[in-house]
């Protein structure tokens, strides 16, 4: 029976009008690497007794987060071998035999599809796990592993592609956190920070579909100093592609394309923690270290150029001696004219971009619900911000989910839910504190969360 004209087209305006965006999370901080999670039809508030976990895993030790693509999900992990140990004293290298694994789960029951796994010694501080976001691109996954072992795999049946080993194959050496720098796509370019001894061979360009080198660059002036763990970061001004890539001595600019540097600004850091990734806004590039505290560039015009427009004076990372935001983990947010980040003992701040003056200070976002808030938190506490709307989630090392607005006036918490309980151990000194410090996926209107036991799938759908 055919459908009078008028109420097809009032059917297919009111589909149309309504229509939500579903969107993939296929790699570290989201399908375009900027950690915004653009779905739409996701909840304000959370349901009586918390969200719904859809279904639980098993999983081994890791800091990596999950990646969504097309209905499967691919996380790393580590398992000690038999009889091995790692320290207690998680800042003390480790001497410790195991297996890496990539793991590909079906999205939506959490069954297991296809593993990967090669043994791997840890010879690391905090040895855990791996600590990279898998990327997946055109049925390819790539996962870097702790140790330095770079994979790429069919991404619907696990067959190994081809493989890299960065201390074997480069003569690198392992930073004392291991490789952290999560892999980035760049056409038919992954992109990696490797350190090789060989001149020139910090930012290496391997070739996706064979693993062979399409280009190289940049080199650190001291032996002494590591890597660091900021990954590498592609950004665009004026229909410009560009590499940012920011290391403890400077902050670099290439192009993706052939490894050319275009400038380098000195930024000498103490520890070599560059680690959270370098945000864009406008022209205005910011990178934040957990000791040396925030700079902001301005870059010229197809981010062929850059100066400083303010650096942090902060005395210590201690919050009593910053003066802005001194970020360990989570990359910073920017919005409005305003940077929101959590500062090195858990303090979410609010700060000014044009001045990086600090606006306002929170504790709540990092504490545990219910518990009395008082200065100074723990060391190095940790949530991830991510964007979705007109609010925001807000992922913390104690397991819970908060749902917040963040403006000038300050944090705002809207709703909160424990979803996964952190199993993994924080030592800064004192007895050791539990924490997840697992960065989430968002896709399919869920959370993809793991701890050092298992993988959830929440759902936040409406």
């Amino acid at each position: 029976m055919k459908l009078p004209w008028f109420l097809l087209a009032s059917l297919l305006a009111g589909c149309f009008s309504g229509r939500l965006i579903a969107e993939d999370w296929p790699q570290w901080l989201g399908t375009k690497r900027d950690g915004v999670w653009r779905e739409t039809g996701i909840l304000e508030k959370f349901p009586p007794g918390g969200p719904v976990a859809l279904w639980r895993s098993p999983l081994g030790g890791g800091y990596a987060g999950p990646a969504v693509w097309q209905g499967k999900v691919f996380v790393a992990d580590r398992i000690l071998g038999k009889g091995a140990k790692d320290p207690e004293n998680l800042f003390q290298r480790a001497n410790s035999q195991g297996t890496e694994r990539l793991r590909c789960l079906d999205a939506e029951t959490g069954k297991l599809v296809w593993e990967h796994d090669y043994p791997c010694q840890y010879s690391i501080s905090y040895p855990c796990g791996p600590r990279c976001t898998p990327v997946v691109v055109d049925g390819q996954v790539f996962s870097l592993g702790a140790m330095g072992n770079l994979v790429a795999l069919d991404a619907l049946n696990g067959k190994l592609l081809w493989q890299a080993d960065f201390v074997k194959d480069w003569g690198a050496s392992v930073p004392v956190w291991g490789f952290a720098a999560h892999p980035l796509v760049f056409g038919e370019h992954l992109i990696c920070l490797v350190g090789g001894r060989e001149k020139g061979s910090m930012v290496v360009a391997f070739n996706r579909k064979t693993g062979k080198v399409d280009w190289k660059n940049l080199q650190l002036e001291s032996p002494q100093n590591e890597i660091g763990y900021c990954p590498p970061t592609l950004i665009e001004m004026d229909g410009k592609k560009r590499l940012v890539v920011w290391h403890p001595e400077a902050v670099e600019c290439l192009d993706p394309e052939t490894g050319e540097k275009f400038w380098s600004v000195p930024f000498r850091l103490k520890a070599n923690l560059s680690v959270p990734t370098p945000r864009l806004a406008g022209n205005k590039l910011l990178v934040s270290s957990f000791y040396n505290g925030s700079m902001l560039l301005e870059l010229g015009k197809e981010a062929a150029s850059a100066k400083v427009v303010w650096k942090g004076a902060g005395r210590g990372e201690r919050p009593g001696q910053t003066d802005g935001l001194h970020s360990i983990m989570s990359a910073p947010w920017i919005d409005r004219g305003e940077i929101y980040g959590v500062c090195s003992y858990g303090e979410l701040r609010g700060l000014d971009l044009a001045t990086g003056k600090r606006l306002w200070s929170d504790l709540r976002a990092t504490s545990e619900a219910g518990k009395p808030v008082k200065e100074p938190v723990e060391r190095w506490a940790n949530a991830f911000i991510v964007p979705n709307e007109d609010r925001y989630f807000i992922f913390n090392e104690k397991g819970d989910l908060i749902i917040a607005n963040l403006s000038r006036a300050g944090y705002r918490e809207l709703d909160r839910a424990h979803v996964l309980d952190p199993t993994g151990s924080a030592a800064m000194g004192g007895p050791p504190r539990k924490i997840v410090w697992s960065h989430p996926a968002f896709a399919m209107r869920s959370m993809f969360v793991r701890n050092d036991k298992e993988i959830v799938r929440i759902s936040l759908a409406k």
